[in-house]
């Protein structure tokens, strides 16, 4: 009979939260194996925009303070959360981050508004991101971290950071120079050619994942791929040891003092969706990798007795599908979260109705696409209905401006069915299903408010956030512009997602507690494995990573001290 393989702590899942948990055990001396279902290791987070949101992380002098924070978020959630576990993430969360810096993670802070501007207490820079990593420093597992999308990919090939896309994407200033900067840059690098057409420039999530790897490995901690959590066990009232399965083989790993789930939410489970999402929405309308995140660690820890919360939300972001390229057979996800808000366009609901200020953070517009469904039945998916101008210089989900894909280079299998076109607005309602009367109706409201610089509806270009990705060369507002030059276009938005809010019920020191409240010994969560501390609100760009890492890294301080190690 084969030994039983014995590590101090195992750890479900490699995304950020679980990047992190091992990161921080391992430094505190314990012995640590990530297993990873996916046959590649970064998780959502390695696909992600890579941002943490951290208030009061004094990586540069400011004035932010633990009470402004606390304003803010006590003023945006609306469903009660633990009060311990919200204040432990805002006093620990800076904590976390000083422990990256010093192990060398380049963070740096950006100047992205919190999601409600209009609040007290909130702030434009508490969103961090990571300097651009070279994914040739991780030698053999350079290929093996998960990729980006192709929606975050310039020509569905070349790396682009986010100044890059937004420049690009918008045709703002000095975007043909950074477009020749970044095929220059791919085709000029032989060396990583030889190996993968992979770009070795990572951005985004890759850039933050990359460098925390990196140290993992140098520590010499093991992530195991293709190793599905089948089942926790249990032995004498506490979690002993994981079931897995490798191809099909299963076995069982021991846990001397934890086994952490950090395997994502349960977006890619249908049945969990329509069971617990008050509008459950598609599986494959998610922007999360395609049937990664399908809560086998949540339904294991529900098996045991652990609690959940927060089930009935998720992190929404509308999305818009399209065939991929050379294979029209089958569709990809491309998100639209700052599409549906550029100047030249308004999004309504099937009876040509608005129903949100169109350019607020994405979730908030799922939220309302909820809400509307809920009210009307017209909405999932809404249509976002733009004229030329629109066309001309911004993206809509996969369709480039038409400086880079005009419409006769769009293959004809698409007309029609993921973007449609017409001389008319009443001839554009008539192809999308829309009442015409109402669609003109809201075209000629939102042409007033883009020559009054107002939108008395909704708001629409009236705070920093929905500014922050308007154009500047529209005025009198950024986000409005009329709707009135021919042709007239639609394209049917779906209702998106990055994940699920909801989880695992977790303490203040990521402990999954049991239905009666008390924690399950050896038993910890992270992520979008457990319930998000912000209850239903999404309070700013990083919402979901912020709380994933500083979480797994309480998780591991809460291991190492009741297993006695502090170093």
């Amino acid at each position: 009979m084969a030994t039983k393989e014995v590590y101090d702590v195992v750890v479900v899942g490699s995304g950020a939260a679980g990047a992190m948990t091992a990161l921080r055990a391992s430094q505190l001396g314990l012995s640590v194996l990530i297993v990873e279902k996916a046959h590649k290791y970064g998780g959502t987070s390695a696909t992600s925009g890579g941002v943490m949101w951290i208030p009061n992380h004094q990586l540069e002098p400011n004035d932010d303070s633990r009470e402004q924070a606390l304003e803010y978020l006590d003023t945006l959630i609306e469903v009660p959360v633990q009060r311990d576990r919200l204040e432990r993430y805002i006093d620990e969360a800076p904590e976390m981050v000083r422990f990256l810096k010093s192990l060398g993670v380049p963070l740096v802070p950006s100047a992205w508004t919190d999601y409600f501007p209009h609040l007290p207490g909130a702030r434009a820079d508490r969103s961090i991101v990571c300097d651009t990593f070279d994914g040739r420093e991780l030698g053999s597992m350079f290929t093996l971290m998960r990729e980006q999308y192709t929606r975050f990919k310039l020509l569905n090939r070349y790396a682009m950071d986010l100044p890059e896309f937004f420049a690009i994407s918008t045709r703002g200033p000095g975007w043909i120079k950074a477009f020749l900067k970044i095929l220059w840059r791919y085709w000029t690098d032989l060396g990583s050619r030889i190996i993968s057409g992979r770009d070795r420039r990572f951005t985004s999530g890759a850039a933050l994942m990359g460098p925390i790897y990196k140290r993992l490995f140098d520590r010499g901690v093991e992530v195991r791929l293709d190793t599905r959590l089948d089942e926790l066990l249990v032995e004498d009232g506490k979690v002993s040891a994981v079931k897995v399965s490798h191809f099909g083989r299963g076995y069982e790993i021991e846990a001397r003092h934890a086994v952490v789930l950090c395997a994502g939410g349960f977006e890619w489970n249908q049945e969990l969706r329509d069971r617990f999402l008050p509008v459950p929405g598609l599986t494959r309308y998610s922007s999360s990798p395609e049937d990664a995140n399908r809560g086998e660690a949540l339904m294991a820890g529900m098996k045991i007795g652990a609690a959940t919360e927060h089930t009935d939300d998720a992190w929404w972001i509308p999305t818009m599908h399209m065939p991929m390229p050379r294979a029209s057979n089958f569709e990809e996800i491309h998100q639209a979260a700052f599409d549906v808000g550029r100047p030249h366009s308004v999004c309504v609901n099937r009876n040509g109705v608005r129903f949100v200020d169109e350019a607020c953070g994405y979730d908030e517009f799922g939220e309302a696409m909820v809400a509307d469904q809920l009210k009307t039945g017209a909405n999932t998916p809404c249509w976002l209905v733009f004229d030329a101008e629109f066309r001309a210089n911004y993206t809509a989900g996969g369709f480039m401006p038409t400086i880079i894909m005009p419409d006769f280079l769009i293959p004809p299998d698409r007309w029609n069915h993921y973007i449609f076109k017409a001389q008319t607005v009443a001839a554009l309602a008539a192809k999308i299903g829309v009442p015409a009367d109402a669609l003109q109706k809201t075209v000629i409201a939102m042409n007033e408010y883009a020559a009054s610089g107002e939108d008395p509806e909704f708001g629409r270009g009236g705070n920093d956030y929905d500014r922050m990705f308007g154009d500047p060369a529209v005025t009198p507002n950024p986000c409005l512009g009329s709707i009135a030059r021919a042709p007239f276009y639609a394209v049917p938005v779906n209702l998106g997602d990055l994940g699920t809010k909801g989880g695992l019920k977790a303490d203040a020191s990521a402990r999954v507690l049991d239905e009666s409240g008390e924690p399950i010994p050896n038993l910890y969560a992270a992520g979008n494995n457990s319930g998000s501390p912000f209850g239903n609100r999404y309070p700013g760009a990083g919402g979901t990573i912020g709380p994933a890492m500083t979480f797994g890294y309480i998780a591991a301080n809460d291991i190492a001290a009741r297993a006695g190690r502090t170093s």
